[in-house]
């Protein structure tokens, strides 16, 4: 089967009825967890924007205090886990301010886990793409939102 546009299925779904859109969002969430979370996302939570980014970073907190830093591997295993969280509540709301948040709040959470950055390169490389991926987006936020995050910034470094 041969799936159809986003054009395509759009203009189907303005046709149907209200009684088979909800029919189509039931069935669309039994199938996988990500649909759940995702409509969970925009029928509960898109409204409260900073309760959800609350309850992102209570996520990935939780998913910190769960790393094993008695080995690099697990260590590793269990950051990638945590990045994992972070980039699925990302993509969820798809909102730029909150996708800062999250990845400086991730980069917080691994400088202070404990874990030592330099001893894997795998690490190491890990915080500095995130770091340079929340630079990437704090620089199309507006000015009055970019400088607190900027201060927020300055704060985690580069590590070599």
């Amino acid at each position: 089967m041969k799936a159809a546009s986003i054009a395509e299925i759009k203009k189907e779904l303005k046709v149907k009825d209200a009684a088979a859109l909800v029919a189509i969002c039931s069935r669309l969430a039994r199938y996988k967890k990500e649909n759940k979370e995702l409509l969970t996302y925009l029928l509960f939570e898109s409204d409260d924007e900073a309760g959800y980014v609350r309850s992102a970073k209570e996520a990935v907190d939780e998913a910190f205090s769960e790393i094993n830093t008695a080995n690099v591997y697990w260590a590793k295993k269990g950051v990638r886990k945590a990045l994992r969280i972070t980039a699925r509540f990302i993509k969820y709301s798809e909102e730029k301010e909150t996708e800062v948040a999250l990845r400086l709040h991730f980069c917080a959470c691994l400088k202070n886990s404990g874990i030592q950055l330099k001893k894997s390169t795998a690490l190491l490389t890990l915080y500095n793409n995130q770091r340079k991926k929340a630079e990437a987006v704090l620089a199309g936020l507006h000015e009055d939102i970019r400088h607190e995050y900027v201060r927020e910034l300055s704060k985690m470094p580069l590590e070599k």
